[in-house]
């Protein structure tokens, strides 16, 4: 049990560090392309928010993705495509159950889940800024044309 909880915890630092560096990528696409969201053009606020998700929702499926390794290393699963499966159902919290682990490493489940939801929180985060950031230059855009 002590050891599955040290690989639980390791996996979960490497995740908030994957999730941090995807972040910073996120935040410098937006960064360079701010005078798409500074126009007057709603669709270009969309197309640049849009990026930003992105960048994010890859990096949440990059570490469903190395919480699969994990479970397919552990020999929880025997094809990649079984382990990332669920390792999608525990990232988002799912919870279906038709796939289960053993009893041995299945402490890791609920592991993931609480990494699923803090990355998942902290992407909302992200995404929120950005748009609220991204309204209001288009929004300031569109009042500076007009007069």
């Amino acid at each position: 049990m002590l050891m599955n909880l040290v690989l639980g915890l390791a996996v979960m630092v490497f995740c908030l560090f994957v999730q941090a560096l995807l972040m910073a990528v996120a935040v410098q696409f937006y960064g360079r392309h701010l005078n798409l969201a500074g126009s007057p053009s709603f669709f270009q606020t969309v197309m640049v928010t849009a990026g930003v998700m992105l960048v994010l929702v890859l990096g949440n499926f990059l570490q469903i993705s190395i919480w699969a390794y994990l479970f397919l290393h552990l020999g929880e699963f025997q094809l990649y495509i079984d382990a990332v499966y669920h390792s999608a159902v525990n990232f988002a919290t799912l919870g279906y159950g038709d796939i289960v682990m053993t009893p041995k490493h299945r402490i890791l489940g609920p592991m993931e889940s609480v990494n699923g939801v803090l990355m998942i929180g902290v992407t909302t985060a992200v995404m929120m800024s950005v748009l609220q950031d991204a309204l209001k230059r288009t929004r300031d855009a569109r009042k500076a044309r007009r007069g």
